[in-house]
């Protein structure tokens, strides 16, 4: 006879809440997530009044009916829980300590995640390498080479798991065992396209793995892509466009990175080549960086100041007890979130912005897109 825990049974309980509210229609994940955190939990929505819940700003009536009749969206989020179980999937809340942290500063981060792999998704370094699925010679060759030079700079590989450019990033950090990690357009139930299960397969084993937004069952059909693609460029802190043609899912991903301040690089082409006059316009709108080795991400990532020694001023300055509880709050990363930082000290928030702006004047941090503080 199995024995369950308690912890183990609220979290179960918790579970089936929290994909009940993804289910639940006229309920996207903006408003979910507000929803959510006004009432105080996913399990809080099912347990308020239809007179309660009409008066929650934005609520719909499809809604409140569906969150008052929860039948068969509880019954659906107990298969999925079950699936889950049966394929080693781990379901990631926005609220749960392991969700990425990167997707919090999106609006429209996606609510719930399903997680097959090993790799850390809040890794200190996180890059998305994406194009074409017509990828040329010349973006295999950049391709390739950038991912073998990342070989030492402990970044985590994120892409899409599509033809293209998206296997050759895969595959080479698989050749150059770098974590890697796909984001579907699918449920967990298949890899699409098909040929690249093996490649998947081999993700996990190495230490990476695959990640969707959907549940089980779902197709991968054409209007799931362009939402995959918001995962991809919220996870990572640089978007690396190897090849494009001028429409396509790389363009849109840019798009999106740079709405959520991420920094966008793209290799330049011929100006005849069809695959290189989306990364040319991108580049030429300044909407990139020009992109011509790995030398260019490091620098304007500010990497190679990461693997320096701190400066003097770090080195010998003493911290009062207050920029110290701030300092603290780095522990071995190089990198840290202002939310991370307020929940941690517990100081107000006024007198940290006061305090990281102190240490920005003595060169000790230094300010990053995405609220993002870096160690100099």
């Amino acid at each position: 006879m199995h024995c369950v825990s308690t912890n183990q049974t609220n979290r179960m309980n918790d579970l089936l809440y929290q994909i009940g509210v993804t289910l639940l229609p006229g309920i996207g994940d903006i408003s979910g997530k507000k929803f959510v955190q006004y009432c105080g939990s996913a399990e809080a929505i099912f347990k308020e009044t239809r007179k309660s819940l009409e008066k929650i700003s934005g609520m719909r009536e499809a809604s409140i009916e569906a969150i008052c009749k929860p039948k068969e969206y509880l019954k659906r989020a107990e298969e999925e829980i079950a699936f889950m179980e049966k394929n080693d999937i781990r379901p990631l809340f926005f609220l749960d300590s392991d969700y990425p942290r990167r997707l919090l500063q999106c609006d429209d981060g996606p609510m719930m995640l399903y997680y097959k792999g090993k790799a850390n998704l809040n890794a200190n370094r996180m890059v998305a390498i994406v194009g074409t699925r017509n990828i040329t010679e010349y973006g295999k060759e950049n391709c390739n080479q950038l991912v073998e030079d990342l070989k030492d700079d402990n970044v985590l590989i994120v892409s899409g798991l599509a033809y293209g450019v998206d296997t050759c990033a895969h595959k080479a950090s698989l050749k150059n065992n770098i974590p890697t990690v796909g984001v579907m357009g699918s449920g967990m139930q298949q890899v699409y396209p098909a040929p690249n299960k093996k490649t998947a397969t081999e993700m996990i084993e190495q230490g990476g793995g695959i990640l969707t937004e959907c549940i089980s069952g779902t197709q991968p059909d054409r209007e799931n892509f362009p939402r995959r693609n918001r995962i991809i460029a919220g996870m990572a802190d640089a978007v690396v466009v190897i090849e494009s043609a001028m429409k396509g899912g790389s363009l849109i991903t840019a798009d999106l990175a740079n709405s959520y301040n991420r920094d966008v690089f793209a290799y330049p082409g011929r100006v005849l080549d069809i695959y290189s006059q989306g990364c040319n316009y991108l580049i030429r709108t300044n909407r990139a960086h020009l992109m011509e080795s790995v030398l260019n991400l490091r620098y304007i990532m500010r990497w190679d100041a990461e693997a320096k020694t701190e400066k003097q001023t770090a080195l010998f300055r003493e911290f009062t007890d207050e920029e110290k509880l701030i300092m603290d709050c780095f522990g071995a990363n190089a990198v840290i979130n202002l939310d991370d930082i307020i929940v941690k000290t517990e100081l107000p928030t006024t007198k940290i912005a006061a305090i990281l702006l102190t240490l920005e004047f003595d060169g000790v941090l230094m300010a990053l897109p995405g609220k993002r503080y870096q160690k100099c």
